[in-house]
């Protein structure tokens, strides 16, 4: 009996290392994705973004979070997509980044926020080298939920600040990129 019980907690630690992860999961354009959990501030309504001029399209503005000013990056645009249209389930999703050896919040525009998900290592494949409709550097990994994979975004690429910056360079001299402007 001893024995048995000793197997049983064996049993139900490994059990419990076996989740590797969590990832809160929302919709954007119809699609399903993720962000770590651990990358995850907060979730706010969406509410009042300040425009800030001369920025990409993908930069909707920027937001008074307890008196600091957080950008604002509308993930779809971010994606070269349009944006969806705004809805009562839209929100803001605070993440923190890292950049320049520091942590920087952001915030991203989703269609709506799911559900936290625990992830097993048998549930998590590696990124797909093609065949996504982002790119390729923005997947960190595929996440399997149900019957269905769940793209979980490697939120330092995506948000890349060095990246940002540099087409926000690019956009402030090309006049016509404000046309693209939401």
């Amino acid at each position: 009996m001893v024995t048995n019980e000793l197997i049983g907690g064996v049993e139900s630690e490994i059990g419990a290392q076996e989740s590797v992860r969590q990832i809160l999961t929302f919709h954007l354009a119809g699609e399903i994705f993720g962000f770590d959990i651990l990358r995850v501030k907060e979730i706010l309504e969406f509410g009042q973004i300040t425009a800030v001029p001369l920025m990409p399209a993908f930069v909707k503005g920027v937001i008074n979070l307890r008196g600091a000013v957080v950008p604002v990056i509308d993930l779809l645009a971010r994606f070269d997509r349009p944006s969806s249209n705004l809805s009562r389930r839209t929100c803001i999703v605070i993440l923190e980044t890292d950049y320049d050896g520091g942590k920087q919040d952001l915030g991203v525009v989703v269609d709506a926020v799911n559900e936290v998900r625990e992830l097993a290592n048998r549930d998590i494949e590696s990124a797909p080298k093609f065949g996504a409709a982002i790119r390729a550097d923005f997947i960190e990994c595929m996440a399997k939920v149900k019957e269905n994979f769940t793209i979980v975004l490697a939120v330092d690429k995506v948000l890349s600040l060095e990246e940002m910056a540099d087409l926000a360079r690019h956009t402030s001299g090309n006049s016509s990129a404000s046309k693209y402007r939401h």
